[in-house]
């Protein structure tokens, strides 16, 4: 009984050890590594196997997420090859360049504002909510006014969201009237609360 019980194992672990270097296997296991990467698991990318070499096709936004796709495609087992086919989005990568200008122009805040805010949103006619937040940020930090208070900036839709509290009501309608003459926002939803 035992033999047979070894046997039976053996053979499991042939079958589970087949299917995973098979091509059908090595597909599904580098889509899961994709799906659970942080750097391109919110993109389309499509893994087809043949004996071994693994085809990555599709687009993403930025060159990082290209390069992170085909390392992790390279790390999975049984690939001994992989071809590159994505595309990278030239939209993805101005809101990338726009979102770093943003930052930078943050780090140094005094006398940025006006222009990292239009540079972060002038970057393209892709406007993101991700570089409107960060232009509307950078304005809020480099204006004498308001620069010191904490103000949390939230965009859906190009609409912008600002709340926190505020020690008057003029420095409440000054964060308004800045978010709300940012490049690309649509609206402004002032939650400021006037006190201490």
């Amino acid at each position: 009984m035992r033999k047979v019980s070894l046997f039976i194992l053996a053979g499991v672990v042939a079958v589970a050890t087949a299917c995973a270097a098979s091509d059908p296997g090595i597909s599904t296991a580098v889509k899961s590594k994709l799906a659970a990467d942080d750097t391109v698991k919110a993109y389309q990318i499509d893994v087809d196997t043949q004996e071994g070499v693994v085809t990555l096709t599709g687009t993403v936004p930025t060159t990082a997420a290209r390069d992170r796709a085909l390392e992790i495609a390279r790390g999975t087992d049984g690939v001994t090859r992989v071809e590159d086919r994505l595309t990278v989005n030239a939209a993805g990568t101005i809101d990338e360049r726009a979102e770093q200008e943003s930052r930078d122009a943050a780090a140094k805040a005094e006398g940025a504002g006006d222009r990292a805010g239009d540079a972060a949103a002038g970057a393209g006619a892709a406007v993101t909510d991700a570089s409107i937040t960060a232009a509307v940020k950078t304005r809020l930090l480099a204006d004498p006014d308001v620069a010191g208070l904490k103000i949390d900036v939230d965009t859906a839709e190009k609409v912008v969201t600002l709340t926190g509290t505020v020690a008057t009501a003029a420095q409440k309608t000054e964060a308004g009237n800045i978010a709300r003459d940012t490049t690309g926002v649509t609206r402004v939803v002032n939650n400021l609360k006037v006190g201490s």
